[in-house]
């Protein structure tokens, strides 16, 4: 006897009607007329019919899945993004991750790879807060851009407020007492570099305050840290430093131990992002501006699970930062 599982176009042809009648019927679709839908029952009940949830999630329109594209090649933004996402998915949306590695002819690759398994929406993550080109609207299907803009200002994107991140820095530091700061950043080229800065001098100017020096530009990476430290030290007296990046105020640290600085007594440290890897290990523990990248995931999922209802909102949506306090500002 044979076990072929039934199908849902086998209750339609039974039951008489076409296979998208049948499905209407079964998920009860107002449009169906109760004498149909009866007898589609009826037959998927005498067929002992059970739905699979992906069909029938496909001829609704839907199938529970969305993809997240990223150029994050280390997860540093785009795993607590994903995290956030699930968490207002809540189980009842997949998220399909897949790392393009900055490469556009991989995400390329990638997006026809989700579209074909016919994505309900996608989520864009970048890699740097600079705007990025949009994937068009030839897209079938919904996307919101995530860390880094879209250029397209009809397109959704969420973002992180790295102006408001430099002025909580730097208002923080203040806060404790703190009048001679520096600031070491990363790559001049990069938006979030000179976003920080531009809210650190814009606060610091609004408290009569000038900064120590020239904001210094290099990379993000603990090596920069140690390497301008020294000379920033033999240039200006500082009682305070903001670092671009957990990255390098993990270096600043380790430059101001081997100076014989102490911290936060003698200099006050902050870094931005609030990534575990960094902070987990500093000595002593770094005060850090969480940039809040869960909270992007979950509204960049809120604002994709809209678009999939058809509620379209475009535009840049900013995320506001908090700081997290520890001991490398107040002992």
């Amino acid at each position: 006897m044979s076990t072929r599982q039934v199908t849902l176009r086998d209750v339609a042809q039974v039951a008489g009607v076409s296979v998208a009648t049948a499905s209407k019927a079964i998920n009860g679709k107002a449009e169906v007329h109760p004498d149909t839908r009866e007898r589609v029952l009826e037959v998927a009940r005498r067929l002992s019919f059970t739905p699979n949830a992906l069909a029938r999630a496909i001829l609704e329109g839907h199938t529970g899945t969305v993809g997240l594209l990223t150029h994050d090649l280390v997860g540093r933004f785009s795993l607590p993004i994903l995290m956030g996402a699930e968490d207002a998915f809540a189980g009842r949306t997949s998220v399909l991750l897949c790392d393009s590695r900055g490469d556009a002819i991989r995400e390329q690759h990638h997006l026809s790879t989700l579209l074909a398994r016919r994505v309900d929406g996608l989520i864009v993550v970048g890699s740097q807060t600079d705007a990025r080109p949009s994937l068009g609207h030839e897209v079938p299907v919904p996307v919101v851009y995530v860390y880094a803009p879209s250029e397209d200002e009809a397109d959704a994107s969420v973002v992180p407020d790295n102006v408001t991140a430099g002025r909580l820095a730097v208002e923080h530091l203040i806060a404790t007492g703190r009048r001679r700061i520096a600031h070491i950043s990363g790559d001049v080229s990069y938006a979030a570099a000179t976003d920080r800065a531009r809210g650190a001098d814009a606060t610091l100017a609004d408290h009569d305050l000038a900064p120590a020096g020239a904001v210094r530009y290099g990379s993000w990476s603990e090596a920069w840290g140690r390497t301008a430290t020294p000379a920033l030290l033999d240039e200006a007296e500082v009682d305070a430093i903001v670092c671009g990046s957990d990255q390098i105020a993990r270096g600043v640290l380790d430059a101001l131990r081997d100076r014989g600085v102490r911290v936060p007594e003698d200099i006050a440290v902050i870094g931005f992002d609030n990534w575990e890897p960094m902070t987990a290990g500093a000595r002593p523990g770094l005060t850090t501006v969480d940039m809040n990248f869960q909270q992007m995931g979950r509204r960049a999922a809120e604002r994709l699970a809209e678009a999939v209802r058809g509620e379209v909102t475009p535009g840049i949506e900013a995320v506001m930062p908090r700081v997290v306090v520890r001991g490398s500002t107040i002992a």
